[in-house]
């Protein structure tokens, strides 16, 4: 059995208590052995400050931000071959700050820094079976397949393509690329022909590792199709690697056969050398190609994955992602600390709502991680893991991709595990990680997440720029320069695009997209994206305050909440998904707009409810808001291809311009 986790204990409060009063808080011995005490501990020394509480923690941390990150540095152990010369330059220039000018390090090299048996990966698909691959051979075989591909003309700031599904060749392939100061760039195998086109063809790779098929729900889905016309179409691929995931026929270079030979050497980049390009979803035009760069994200992933998540070398991290979201390369990063880190392929309902949970148990999963979706779809199939699986090992749950409902919160607690430490972050692909996220010395309050994170300067503004008061609602900004702030966008050359994306709204400022709200206890609430905002009467409205009453509702699987332009006002317009049987009758209707009304405001009471078969979703799981709304007000979805079931479309466009 794996050793037991490093950090844990807390004192079991009762889901459904009053919501003043926490669902979860640590104990005082678990406080004490805490990485974020050690952390706070050790700052205190090499300042002589005291950090008695983690607000003074945070404000030292965004206040004196060259030795916080000198800090984290340290206290994370970065291997680099080369010191910076200072932490940070320029850091009145937002964006422009530069992070530990004249350090050389590499970010492979960091994540393969433990050489010993303990497994560094183990792999598991949905039809149960199960790989596993321990330090001392994920290095032999990430620096051999580099060999390769150094072989192959691949150098530093070279990009690397992947096409895969989430297995241990797909971290390999990453590894390999990194190893020689390649970039790095993946899609799942879900992926349309034309996304992965968007998204491949703007950065034009010179390899492309992709997979012949993949399997979900029990389902094995060829795609060698797919992947012979991208490759056609991108004249930038000079060399395509599969992945034999099926055993299907293929024909040149086969990954296994790529795993002996010579072995690259770490090469050694600047702080700031392109690591990988993400892609934002793409619903309003071709994704955006975001650059993130080695170092940024080697110390913020360090930062929260040691700090804010508690990980050692004891803990096993589970999160349920794609390797076409963020969460994929944060998840992926965890390898320097040591851990255990677990990869699954397929459906997390497949066959049944057991089958993440018997992972959990069988693995003796330490932190696991998913989204609000798919709690949800827990709660409704009335599932209860803690009356079917022994958690005894698990001690944190992370969320993250949407809001997190007060429901979804005391769902946890009184039908997963009582002493869990559950997590609700947000951040994103923009930052490649968090602003705000969890703390394992605070406690937890329903519907809140808990605290923004050491050296990010979290605040919640107005539209003209001045700080809301405790309660009220408004644009979730960061006001001061972080490491893992992108490096820019690709094919951005006077980062004009870049600037825009983040910046217009507040020149100097990070505008984040999010509508928040700072609660009395130094808590946020995300109400919703800021461009879904419902605007009815002149009364902003986050769509995440309408689902959360929703998701009350019984009969409701999902909902997807739009506003729709009307004689010079805008009219709330709801759309569900009922459950099988179940009819959007006159009696259903009032109970949903009376949970609206009683857990909101008369404001969000929906004008309109609609009975839908599907609700359409971008390729990373969101809630596609936003063609929704272009579709109901006869407007063309920009990039239909950006959603991973556009035929759910056709039944909202009956709506454009209905008036009844």
């Amino acid at each position: 059995m794996p050793a037991p986790p490093c950090e844990g204990g807390a004192r079991k409060l009762r889901a459904g208590a009053l919501s003043m009063r926490p669902l979860w808080q640590p104990t005082a011995e678990a406080v004490a052995q805490s990485n974020m005490t050690r952390f706070a501990r050790q700052a205190a020394a090499a300042t002589g400050q005291a950090f008695p509480t983690y607000e003074a923690l945070h404000h030292w941390s965004i206040t004196d931000p060259g030795t916080f990150w000198s800090e984290i540095w340290r206290f994370a152990d970065i291997q680099a071959s080369r010191p910076a010369e200072v932490s940070v330059r320029n850091l009145d220039l937002f964006p422009g700050a530069c992070w530990f000018p004249g350090a050389q390090l590499n970010f492979a090299e960091n994540l393969l820094r433990f050489r010993d048996e303990q497994a560094a990966l183990v792999s598991i698909s949905e039809s149960g079976g199960r790989r596993e691959i321990s330090y001392a051979e994920l290095h032999r075989q990430s620096v051999a397949l580099a060999g390769r591909l150094q072989a192959l003309g691949i150098g530093p700031g070279d990009r690397v393509a992947g096409w895969l599904p989430n297995t241990i060749e797909t971290v390999i392939a990453m590894l390999a690329t990194a190893t020689l100061g390649g970039v790095w760039s993946s899609c799942s195998p879900d992926f349309g022909t034309q996304g992965a086109l968007d998204r491949f063809g703007q950065i034009e790779p010179k390899v492309l590792f992709a997979c012949d098929g993949y399997r979900y729900a029990g389902k094995a889905i060829d795609i060698r199709a797919k992947v012979r016309r991208v490759t056609e179409e991108t004249p930038s691929i000079e060399q395509l690697i599969w992945v034999p995931f099926l055993g299907a026929k293929t024909d040149g270079l086969i990954f296994n056969e790529l795993l002996n030979g010579p072995s690259a050497r770490f090469a050694q980049v600047d702080f700031n050398h392109p690591l990988y390009i993400l892609y934002s979803s793409g619903t309003t035009g071709k994704p955006k190609c975001i650059v993130h760069g080695v170092g940024g994200t080697l110390l913020q992933h360090a930062k929260e994955h040691r700090l804010h998540t508690g990980l050692c070398r004891s803990d096993r991290l589970f999160f349920f992602t794609t390797c076409g979201w963020m969460m994929w390369n944060w998840l992926v990063s965890a390898l320097a600390t040591g851990c255990t880190v677990v990869l699954y392929e397929g459906s997390p309902f497949h066959p049944g709502p057991r089958t993440l949970w018997d992972m959990a148990q069988r693995e003796g999963v330490t932190a696991f991680g998913t989204s609000p979706a798919y709690l949800r779809g827990l709660a409704k199939s009335g599932f209860a893991p803690k009356e079917s699986h022994r958690l005894d090992r698990l001690r944190m749950l992370l969320s993250t991709g949407a809001p997190l409902s007060d429901e979804s919160f005391h769902y946890v607690y009184r039908a997963i595990k009582e002493d869990v430490h559950l997590v609700s972050m947000t951040g994103g692909t923009d930052l490649i990680s968090c602003f705000i996220l969890g703390n394992p010395n605070l406690p937890v309050y329903a519907g809140e997440l808990q605290c923004k994170g050491l050296g990010m300067a979290v605040a919640v503004w107005r539209e003209d720029g001045a700080p809301v008061a405790v309660g009220a609602k408004g644009e979730l900004v960061c006001t001061r320069p972080f490491p893992s702030c992108p490096i820019g966008f690709w094919r951005d050359p006077d980062s004009a695009k870049f600037r825009n994306a983040y910046f217009d709204k507040f020149p100097g400022v990070w505008a984040q997209g999010d509508f928040a709200e700072l609660t009395e206890r130094s808590g946020y609430i995300i109400h919703g994206r800021s461009d879904a905002v419902l605007n009815p009467g002149g009364v902003r409205i986050g769509t995440a305050e309408i689902y959360r009453q929703v998701e009350r509702i019984e009969e409701i699987l999902d909902a997807i909440c739009v506003g729709q332009e009307q004689d010079g006002d805008m009219r709330v317009i709801l759309f569900v998904t009922l459950r099988p049987g179940t009819v959007l009758d006159a009696d259903l209707a009032r109970r949903i707009k009376q949970s609206i009304r009683n857990g909101a405001s008369p404001r969000h009471v929906p004008k309109k409810i609609i009975a839908v078969t599907d609700i359409p979703r971008t390729l990373s799981g969101k809630t596609a808001e936003l063609a929704v709304r272009d579709l109901i007000h006869g407007r063309p979805v920009a990039n239909i291809s950006a959603l991973a079931n556009p035929e759910a479309l056709r039944e909202y466009q009956e709506f454009a311009g209905a008036d009844d």
